[in-house]
């Protein structure tokens, strides 16, 4: 493979061993980059401080207006998402805010958190399909669902 998509995070034990890193294909390498970009903070990247999106910055942001705080993350990851992921056209994002309870196992009760679901739709530049991605993120502090 001339350009292989790789599976993050890196397993160079794999390469140590003699076997090759794992590759993944044009979807799940596009839905990878999408989960790094939501999840990873502007200036968190060393060589683009652009690198990212808003939401951690507005995670701990008073909500005053849900959907002023909704349009603000949506103009963000889309703004990023169009910057750093360039095999996507034709994006478009909806999402929204919600209450939903949460348990973990290193609480003894549930808390009350608030829950981001994110839904990309767009098209594939190189084959023309379409492409979704979601996923849902809890907020105060920030996770993964």
């Amino acid at each position: 493979m001339a350009n292989p998509l790789l599976k993050l995070p890196l397993n160079l034990s794999r390469v140590l061993e003699g076997n090759e890193l794992t590759t993944l294909d044009l979807q799940d390498s596009i839905m990878q980059s999408l989960r790094l970009i939501l999840t990873t903070r502007f200036g968190e990247h060393k060589y683009d401080l652009s690198y990212g999106c808003e939401i951690w910055d507005l995670d701990f942001e008073l909500i005053v207006s849900e959907s002023m705080w909704e349009e603000k993350l949506r103009m963000s990851i889309l703004s990023s998402i169009r910057a750093h992921e360039k095999r996507l056209a034709n994006i478009s994002i909806d999402l929204s805010i919600s209450e939903v309870p949460f348990s973990h196992y290193s609480h003894r009760n549930a808390q009350i958190k608030k829950q981001v679901d994110i839904v990309i739709k767009s098209l594939i530049v190189k084959t023309g399909e379409p492409f979704v991605f979601q996923t849902k993120l809890f907020l105060s502090p920030l996770t993964v669902a």
